[in-house]
């Protein structure tokens, strides 16, 4: 059978980690690139021996040569883009989030359905060593009815200043969306994906604009960031079950040798056990001799990272028949509670989500 074949839009940026995985792909070949810039484009086929480039994405969309559409721009382009390509009858893996607002995501969905094609949102930590170790053991039903979560991703002084994540008519959001969505996406996947129904939450700027503020990915913050760098969030689920959700790009906080200066922890409370990711450990309590326990799972290495991963794993969804490896459902779950803080923020209430 011969290979699914993919065209990326977006080559300048996270594009770069999709690359590994199209690459060891046994199911898809890297075809074709479009993007704004001519010269980033050109370097990029270039380097990548890619023949076909196109200036306009929509003309990329129509080319019958290609089955899979990467989405790699910045995340308020993600919809109308995914939405063109699924109307062209291309599959879609798009980078997280799926869209800025919930009613974007169903629109992705409505097209989805209506061509028939697979949509995957691109949430990498899914598809990390840890993640895969501890999800499996968590389905095993080891920690029991999962009531409570808490998850955090803070940076300390790492804000990522490109416009695209900055500027929210780009980004859409701050870290709320950039690295919220990750954290978010894995509690709620370890949880079970149970159905949100309230969000209390906050979303501000506290040390972006003090005078002097820097990222150590770039130097002083840019006049142009019009987004919040702190959220936090209580949520409430349909089953009782809750969660606590904190994530900065900046905050004073200890992240010690973290890669990218991000300290991104999760915790689960079960009734019969509790867990600990990205360590993966496992509490656990044995009532009858009324002791506790604490055991660590073992985690393989890869040499195919996870960025990469969902990109195998996607084209081989598609090659077996299978479903999304992230359906569209689950994010537009993330991208509700994640709607649902901003609107508290304004309002200084509780929302109710509605799905």
């Amino acid at each position: 059978m011969a290979k699914l074949k993919v065209g990326i839009v977006g080559v300048g940026g996270i594009a770069g980690t999709h690359l590994p995985g199209w690459e060891a792909s046994e199911d898809a070949d890297l075809f074709a690139g479009s993007d704004i810039d001519p010269a980033t484009l050109k370097r990029w086929a270039k380097k990548n021996s890619v023949e076909r480039t196109y200036a306009d994405p929509e003309s990329m969309f129509a080319d019958p040569d290609i089955d899979i559409i990467d989405i790699c721009t910045p995340n308020n382009y993600h919809a109308p883009l995914a939405i063109a390509a699924m109307k062209a009858g291309k599959h879609v893996i798009c980078e997280k989030p799926l869209a800025p607002t919930p009613a974007e995501i169903r629109r992705m969905i409505k097209a989805r359905d209506k061509a028939g094609v697979l949509l995957m949102t691109a949430q990498s930590s899914r598809f990390s060593g840890s993640s895969q170790a501890l999800r499996t053991e968590v389905e095993t039903g080891v920690l029991g009815n999962v009531y409570h979560a808490r998850a955090w991703m803070l940076r300390r002084a790492a804000v990522p200043i490109r416009p695209g994540f900055i500027m929210k008519k780009h980004s859409g959001g701050g870290p709320c969306i950039d690295i919220g969505v990750h954290i978010l996406d894995l509690a709620l996947w370890m949880m079970g994906n149970p159905r949100p129904v309230a969000v209390t939450g906050v979303a501000n700027a506290h040390l972006a604009h003090q005078k002097g503020a820097f990222s150590v990915w770039g130097g002083a913050i840019p006049k142009q960031l019009d987004v919040e760098d702190f959220a936090a969030a209580f949520i409430r689920f349909e089953n009782g079950g809750s969660l606590i959700m904190e994530v900065s790009w900046m905050l004073h906080h200890n992240v010690g040798d973290d890669v990218g200066n991000t300290d991104s922890q999760l915790w689960l409370y079960g009734t019969k056990a509790g867990a600990h990711w990205p360590t993966c450990e496992i509490y656990e309590a044995n009532y009858k001799t009324q002791q506790h326990y604490n055991r660590k799972l073992q985690i393989k290495d890869s040499s195919v990272r996870a960025h990469a991963r969902e990109c195998i794993e996607f084209a081989r969804a598609i090659t077996t028949g299978g479903p999304s490896p992230v359906p569209a459902e689950q994010s537009l779950q993330v991208m509700a509670i994640l709607d649902g803080i901003y609107k508290s923020q304004e309002t200084g209430r509780e929302v109710r989500l509605r799905l």
